[in-house]
């Protein structure tokens, strides 16, 4: 039985109220009465190609995000199109619960960071695939060169196109000596975004940011978070105790890439002062990069400093729920997909205000809030929330309250939206651009 509202027509009156069954009934005696479920509409599904340079096992956010949505769009009826590039046979995925039609790129390392690897495919690969599986949308979650061959294919299908802007690689250039390259990388962003019917981001402020900077069609949809594995019931005394930290000790963590573009020098210049008021706190960093070694001979174990290396899975949410504090001084996001995980897990964070720790910490009640970019009230606002371990532990509930709403279906639902934006504005000005040519060929 479908539960849907019901428009009832008597003598030229329309009364409406809510009917369960789905009927449409015509009375044989006067007065004549129609009854007619005017049920919700029905989703719609689409075939989707996704398009990503980065995916699981691979360990970042994006990868972990993307992944996300497409078991959201999988788990809501949509038949996904994953392109990406292959993968190290010693990374190959197990078997999805859902299986995904995988079409693997072959990829090159990506400078700096050799576990990732950038796409390389020719528009002419593309065109010849979707020209015989046609998809009805292109969703480019990444702006590498796999990314500007996929979007230069569905051009000329045609196809509509969507994209994701979740990296700052912009802002990147000056924490690598190439500040130079800032203005023709966000040059290019914008292009390649501009080209697309529709850009998402995760927030509002980062909306307007970029069509300040001249970006068009940006559409504010939000980032979810897997509340099933980040849960602070995964928080585990033994592991504490591998680190070194006893039940009372204080563990500060941090998980992302060793990176000079996550400001990791502020741990640095921190850890110091954190010491020599609590001399038992640990500081443990979850992940790998380009700046671990120089990370290590600056914190060095004997400084109570732990580097657990590249965590995914169960291990990365065990180190999160069995944290006291994360801290996390990046200036560099587009929303930072570890401020929800950490928050899922039960643990208070420590971020600048901006963000997804602008949307989501509340300072004093789930973590601790620092105006952008000031160094010195960052330090001060950390070292005041271990001053009071027990109502620093007291906020682990709060937490996670905070992070419960941030539920993958309903983000899926925004993306569905956009889809269905894209595709009937795609339709309008192809169907308006037929009539036109049928016109001018009359008038010849």
């Amino acid at each position: 039985m479908s539960i849907g509202r019901v428009r009832r027509v008597t003598d030229g009156t329309v009364t409406e109220l809510l009917r369960s069954p789905t009927i449409i009934r015509a009375m044989t005696t006067p007065p004549i009465e129609l009854e007619v479920d005017e049920l919700p509409t029905r989703q719609r599904h689409f075939r989707v190609a996704v398009v990503t340079e980065t995916y699981p096992p691979e360990v970042n956010g994006v990868a972990r995000s993307i992944a996300c949505v497409v078991q959201g769009l999988q788990a809501r009826d949509h038949a996904v199109q994953l392109l990406r590039p292959r993968q190290a046979p010693a990374e190959a995925m197990p078997v999805p619960d859902a299986p995904i039609d995988e079409v693997l790129m072959r990829g090159l390392p990506v400078p700096r960071y050799p576990h990732l690897r950038m796409g390389v495919v020719s528009k002419r690969t593309l065109v010849n695939l979707w020209a015989s599986r046609r998809p009805d949308i292109v969703h480019i979650a990444t702006e590498g060169p796999m990314g500007w061959s996929a979007l230069q294919a569905a051009r000329q299908l045609k196809l509509p196109v969507v994209s994701e802007f979740r990296t700052n690689f912009h802002a990147y250039a000056q924490h690598y000596g190439i500040g130079w390259l800032r203005r023709p990388l966000l040059a290019y962003l914008r292009k390649f975004h501009n080209r697309c019917h529709s850009t998402m981001v995760p927030n509002a402020a980062l909306a307007s940011e970029l069509m300040a900077q001249g970006f068009r069609h940006v559409s504010v949809i939000a980032r979810g978070v897997d509340t099933q594995l980040f849960h602070p019931s995964r928080r585990s005394e033994a592991l504490r105790d591998s680190w070194g930290a006893a039940p009372g000790d204080p563990v500060l963590l941090h998980v992302g890439r060793l990176a000079a573009e996550k400001n990791l020098q502020l741990l640095v210049d921190l850890w110091p002062s954190i010491r020599q008021r609590h001399p038992r706190a640990r500081l443990v960093l979850v992940g790998d990069g380009p700046a671990k070694a120089e990370l290590q001979q600056m914190l060095p174990p004997s400084a109570n400093v732990v580097f657990a290396g590249m965590q995914h899975g169960d291990g990365l949410a065990a180190c999160y729920a069995s944290g006291d504090l994360f801290v996390f001084p990046s200036i560099t996001e587009t929303y930072g997909n570890v401020t929800p995980e950490a928050l899922a897990s039960g643990l208070p964070v420590m971020a600048y205000q901006y963000a997804a720790a602008a949307l989501l910490v509340r300072d004093g009640n789930n973590g601790g809030l620092a105006p952008f970019n000031d160094a010195a009230a960052f330090q001060s606002r950390t070292l005041a929330l271990l001053e009071d371990l027990p109502r620093l532990r007291a906020m682990s509930h709060a937490a996670r309250n905070s992070a419960e709403s941030l539920d993958w279906d309903g983000i899926v639902q925004g993306i569905e939206k956009v889809y269905a934006s894209a595709i009937d504005g795609t339709s309008i000005a192809l169907r308006a651009g037929s009539q036109l040519s049928g016109l001018e060929a009359r008038a010849h």
